[in-house]
């Protein structure tokens, strides 16, 4: 290994060790592979030297990266003016107080906007119809749809004949196909979110979970085998749903107490339908255990904290972050943002703390440079995440003034457009 300065770095070398900015948020993740975009990336973000890896083992890298999902890149966010500019080194932010330091960084802002660094953000071009019109979403779209359909062939069959054993090995050979699409975190989120229209039934459900529950995997340095363990966890967690009626699962109305009652046994449904399945244990527990929470309020078995197992634990997140940020029959769609609200607000209670707290972390970034509604009908792009307090962003206006939301209690996010 070699620590460069920024000047030295080419594309092609693989970072040795994870970046962050002063502040603590992660910038590039080990294994990423340089390219004269992310070089740049960093120079945006005041990172003035990078830990490389040798020649050799460089190349090993890459050739690794090509083969390997393992090779998932969590990019840095854009550097075309979308992104914060957390530019203060750490002595400065030692030496100076917080009102201090939000002065710098909002003038360190105006002046990126008076350089004209910053004017991509005014672009009439919304984010999500730039994602659209990408060749990679309509591929991401098609496979999608693919999977969905051998999703609903295989909860049939076992719906069909639960002793009849599955072919994992098959179902996840299938499944990278869609992994390979979504190589970094903003990609997957990206694509995500722009889907939400199209397809939001058990089937679509257990696929989003799948993906975000892989990706958390990624996120908690899992290795291959144990990811793969919780991408089916994710997949098959709401197989026991196919066991309801549609007029129930779907109805627009409040559910009686018996409807209730039903729904809240799906999870044992789920359970009956795997236990005979030759597959790991886990995949079984994440299906009965996905509505158990931390401070035993869950269902169906009321357990609580450690009794709860990890790979549960992990879905349980993504089931919860997936279900409210889609469409219901008797609900708009949340907000990403309001579904970390609502995460911030008990997550901490409810779930797993550290799984929950990895996924915060890293969830919101993934939505740092997109373009928000706000309650009063303005229209603004995210500039900076606040890491303290992930829905109150600083924000850009459409007249390119730079907003801490922080300090504008009334404003709130309404959706990424």
């Amino acid at each position: 290994m070699k620590n460069l300065p920024i000047r030295d770095l080419e594309p092609g070398m693989i970072v040795a060790e994870a970046i962050y900015t002063s502040r603590g948020q992660l910038v590039m993740e080990e294994e990423t592979v340089l390219t004269a975009e992310l070089i740049s990336r960093l120079s945006f973000y005041s990172i003035y030297n990078v830990t490389i890896k040798d020649a050799g083992a460089a190349q090993a890298g890459v050739q690794t990266s090509q083969e390997n999902e393992n090779a998932e890149v969590e990019h840095a966010p854009s550097t075309d003016g979308s992104q914060e500019d957390n530019t203060a080194s750490q002595t400065a932010s030692q030496q100076t107080s917080p009102e201090q330091q939000s002065s710098a960084l909002q003038a360190a802002l105006n002046q990126k906007l008076q350089s004209g660094a910053l004017n991509s953000l005014t672009s009439n071009a919304f984010y999500s119809q730039k994602v659209k019109s990408q060749p990679e979403f309509l591929e991401f779209q098609v496979t999608y749809n693919k999977e969905i359909n051998s999703i609903k062939e295989i909860f049939d069959a076992v719906i069909k004949t639960p002793e009849a054993p599955l072919d994992f090995r098959q179902i996840l050979h299938d499944f990278t196909e869609l992994i390979a699409s979504c190589r970094t975190t903003v990609a997957l989120f990206d694509k995500l979110h722009n889907m939400r229209q199209d397809d939001d039934s058990v089937y679509a459900h257990c696929l989003n979970v799948a993906l975000i529950s892989r990706m958390m995997g990624k996120w908690l340095k899992l290795d291959d085998e144990e990811r793969d363990i919780l991408t089916l966890c994710g997949l098959f967690h709401d197989i026991g749903k196919i066991s309801i009626p549609n007029e129930i699962l779907n109805k627009p109305d409040k559910y009686t107490d018996e409807e209730f009652a039903l729904i809240q046994q799906h999870p044992l449904f789920s359970f009956k339908l795997l236990k005979h399945q030759p597959i790991d244990e886990r995949i079984k527990k994440a299906a009965l255990q996905h509505h158990e929470r931390w401070d035993g309020s869950g269902y169906p078995q009321k357990i609580e904290g450690e009794a709860i197992d990890d790979f549960a634990a992990i879905v349980a997140i993504a089931d919860v972050y997936d279900a409210t940020t889609a469409a219901r029959s008797y609900r708009p769609p949340l907000c990403p943002f309001q579904a970390i609200s609502m995460f911030e607000k008990d997550g901490l209670s409810k779930y797993h703390p550290k799984y929950i707290l990895t996924f915060l972390n890293r969830i919101a970034t993934t939505y740092q440079h997109n373009r928000i509604l706000l309650n009063d009908g303005q229209s603004a792009n995210i500039v900076m995440i606040n890491s303290k307090h992930l829905t109150r962003p600083m924000i850009q206006m459409n007249d390119g003034s730079v907003i801490d939301m922080l300090d504008h209690p009334e404003i709130e996010i309404t959706n990424i457009i």
